[in-house]
């Protein structure tokens, strides 16, 4: 039997994360490299977990590829640009709230989806493939539709499509370029794992059941709605159930929460775990997550989901 294959599509970056006293730590991270990692964190060894995303010929590039490889998550597809090089974010906390500024601009990564016949090589055989609003935002138009339309074919060869619209407007030229393409990209999907505080702005959603069912009346398959303290709400055609957190996590960072949470409902999915088992299993780890400090967490702290 053929490996099964989990990819993930987006923008790795340098992290620096402190700033106690000036003093930052560096690491790696982005939101879909996060779900990655806590995907191979939690999915087992018969699995293969690649990244797909370009870097630069920089030092930071190797040592980020050097750092992926030795976390068992895959290389092969990550193209190299030349003259360019990872974008970098810091990370502050300041009044109990984390502060981020980014450097992303020239980033290789946004060159990651110029190659059409590298992207079909990429989604080739993989049994899901995971993108962000964020991977399709740092995109020019044209490579957009380019990585869309690699996507729609790999669904097409039996993928299962897997997509955070994770919201953020100061990456889009304007709101309507946003809403038009996020809205455009989920209905390619098979499940969308939105968050219901960064969509109501945008789309006017009432609640968490509201973001719910405008997904699945694009078609959608299957809904989780993440809702920060609140329930998260999963819906499908059939089925509809609202999992809340365990109550006693100790918030320290809320860097990579919600891209844990959705790396352990996939996995737990794909496990077979049904949908409200698997938003437990989701709100366990997102919750180790917030109690210790950056996105990657020592996948020992995670146990079994």
């Amino acid at each position: 039997m053929a490996q099964q294959r989990f990819v993930s599509m987006g923008e790795a970056m340098i992290e620096m994360a402190g700033g106690e006293d000036r003093q930052y730590r560096l690491g790696y991270a982005g939101d879909t490299l996060n779900t990655a990692w806590y995907m191979r964190a939690l999915l087992p060894p018969d699995w293969s977990v690649d990244y797909f995303t370009a870097l630069g010929e920089d030092r930071y590039s190797g040592d980020m590829r050097k750092f992926l490889d030795a976390n068992r998550i895959g290389t092969q597809f990550i193209g190299t640009v030349k003259g360019r090089r990872p974008g970098l974010y810091m990370i502050h906390q300041e009044h109990g709230d984390r502060h981020f500024t980014y450097w992303r601009d020239q980033s290789a990564a946004r060159l990651m989806a110029e190659d059409k016949a590298a992207l079909a090589t990429a989604l080739e055989g993989a049994s899901m493939v995971y993108f962000s609003g964020i991977t399709l935002a740092i995109l020019h138009p044209r490579a957009r539709g380019r990585l869309l339309g690699a996507i729609v074919k790999a669904r097409e060869a039996g993928a299962t499509i897997a997509f955070d619209p994770n919201v953020r407007p100061a990456l889009w030229s304007s709101e309507r370029v946003m809403g038009s393409t996020l809205t455009a990209a989920a209905s390619l999907c098979d499940i969308v794992l939105p968050t219901h505080s960064d969509e109501a702005p945008l789309f006017g959603d009432a609640n968490a059941q509201g973001t719910a069912r405008r997904y699945l009346d694009l078609g959608v398959a299957e809904v989780v709605v993440k809702d920060g303290a609140h329930p998260a709400v999963i819906a499908t055609a059939t089925e509809h159930v609202q999992v809340a957190p365990q109550p006693g996590a100790v918030m320290v960072d809320a860097t990579g929460a919600g891209d844990s949470f959705n790396g352990a409902y996939l996995s737990a999915r794909l496990a077979g775990q049904s949908l409200e088992q698997a938003a437990a299993a989701a709100h366990r780890v997102a919750g180790i997550v917030i109690g210790q400090r950056g996105a990657l967490v020592d996948p020992g702290l995670l146990g079994s989901a």
